[in-house]
C-alpha cells in the first residue's frame, strides 16, 4: 500500500468507480472530465501505466481502457473499510462524550425547573424522529460472515453479521455497496416501500438475501430507540391536598419513579402529531392520556436539536397550578435548551 502516492489513489479510486457505474474499460479522457484532479490527459496516463506495472489496473484488450485488477479492488476496499471504521469509531467516541454531558445537563435542567415551578417535572432525552440512513457498509469478515453497519441520522450506528453461503468477490461486494447505498441514502423508514425494496432485490440477483438482512437490520435500528426520561420534584405534589391522599400521591410516585406511563404521555403526543411542533401543550384532567395524573394539569414542549432529533418537557401539578409560571418557565427553558444543543451540535 505504500507504493502509492495521493495522486495515484485519487486516479485508482476514479477508475475503480467509473469502472463500477459502466462496466466499461476505464480511459484517461474519461478520469480527466470525471474527476476533479485537475490533470492533463497526458499525465493521466502516465499513472496509470505506473498503475498497470504496479498490478493495481490491467488491460483487458487492445484499447486504452483500463479496469481493476484483484489487486486494486483489494486496495480499495481496504482503504474504504479504515475510512469508515474510523469515521464509526470517531462518531462513537463524540456521540458517548456528548452523552454524558447531555446527561448532565438535562438532569441539572430538571431540577432547576421543578424548584422554580414547585411541581413534578420530567425531560426526555433527544430522541430520533424521522430517521433518515446516512450510509451503509458490507465488508467480509470470514468465508461464512458479511458484517454490515449501517448509520443513521443522529449518528446512530447498528452493526450486524450476516451469514452467507461463501465469500463474496471484491467485485460483489463494491456492486451491492453501491447499490444499498444508491437506493437508501437520505431515505427514512417510512420511504422504504415494497416497490424500492422488490427493485434492490431484483437488482442484487443471488445477494438478495443480503439486501434484505440491511433492511431488516435498519428496522431494528428504529425499533431499539430507547427514550430515557429525567424526573425531579414528585414529592412537590405533597403540598396540595387533592393530589396527597395517600393512594393517588403513592400512584403519582409510582409513574413517575418507572417511568413507562411518561413515556407513554411522550409517545401519546407524538402519535396524535401535537409534539410535530415546538408550541406548549396543556391536558388537564380528563385530558391526560396518564390514568394516575387524570386529577393533574400536565403542561409539555417540545425542544430540538436539530435534524429531526426532539425531546419533551414536562411539568405536572395541581389542576389549579399557576399555568403563566408554568408556561414562562417552560418557554425560558426550551428557548435556552434549543440554543445549547445546536451549539453543541
Amino acid at each position: 500500500m505504500e507504493e502509492l502516492d495521493e495522486r495515484k489513489v485519487k486516479i485508482l479510486n476514479a477508475i475503480i468507480q467509473n469502472y463500477m457505474e459502466t462496466g466499461e474499460p476505464v480511459g484517461s479522457r474519461t478520469i480527466s472530465k470525471s474527476s476533479d484532479l485537475n490533470l492533463s490527459s497526458a499525465t493521466i496516463r502516465n499513472e496509470m501505466s505506473d498503475l498497470e506495472e504496479l498490478g493495481y489496473i490491467i488491460q483487458p484488450h487492445t484499447s486504452a481502457g483500463r479496469i481493476p485488477s484483484d489487486k486494486g479492488y483489494r486496495f480499495y476496499v481496504d482503504h474504504l473499510i479504515q475510512e469508515k471504521d474510523q469515521e464509526v469509531t470517531e462518531i462513537k467516541d463524540l456521540m458517548i462524550e456528548r452523552t454524558e454531558k447531555m446527561e448532565k445537563l438535562l438532569k441539572q435542567v430538571v431540577k432547576v425547573l421543578a424548584n422554580n415551578t414547585q411541581y413534578a417535572t420530567m425531560i426526555s432525552a433527544p430522541a430520533i424522529s424521522g430517521t433518515k440512513v446516512k450510509f451503509v457498509q458490507l465488508s467480509q469478515v470470514n468465508e461464512n460472515q458479511v458484517l454490515s453497519v449501517v448509520m443513521m441520522s443522529g449518528n446512530i450506528v447498528k452493526n450486524k453479521l450476516i451469514d452467507v453461503s461463501s465469500p463474496l468477490s471484491n467485485e460483489n461486494m463494491l456492486k451491492l455497496n453501491m447499490l444499498l447505498n444508491t437506493h437508501l441514502n437520505g431515505l427514512t423508514v417510512s420511504d422504504i416501500n415494497l416497490a424500492l425494496i422488490s427493485n434492490m432485490k431484483s437488482q442484487a440477483s443471488e445477494f438478495a438475501e443480503i439486501v434484505e438482512e440491511v433492511l431488516q437490520s435498519i428496522a431494528e435500528t428504529i425499533g431499539d430507540e430507547e427514550t430515557e426520561i429525567y424526573t425531579s420534584g414528585a414529592t412537590n405534589i405533597f403540598k396540595y391536598p387533592e393530589l396527597a391522599d395517600s393512594q393517588k400521591a403513592s400512584e403519582f410516585i409510582s409513574a413517575f419513579e418507572e417511568k413507562d406511563e411518561l413515556k407513554q404521555l411522550i409517545s401519546d403526543i407524538e402519535t396524535s402529531g401535537e409534539g410535530t411542533g415546538t408550541g406548549i401543550q396543556v391536558y388537564i384532567g380528563d385530558e391526560s392520556p396518564i390514568q394516575t395524573m387524570k386529577d393533574c394539569s400536565v403542561v409539555t414542549a417540545t425542544y430540538e436539536l436539530g435534524d429531526g432529533v426532539k425531546g419533551t418537557i414536562g411539568i405536572i401539578g395541581p389542576k389549579r397550578m399557576d399555568y403563566k409560571n408554568v408556561m414562562d418557565n417552560l418557554n425560558h427553558l426550551k428557548h435556552q435548551l434549543d440554543q445549547m444543543l445546536q451549539n453543541k451540535k
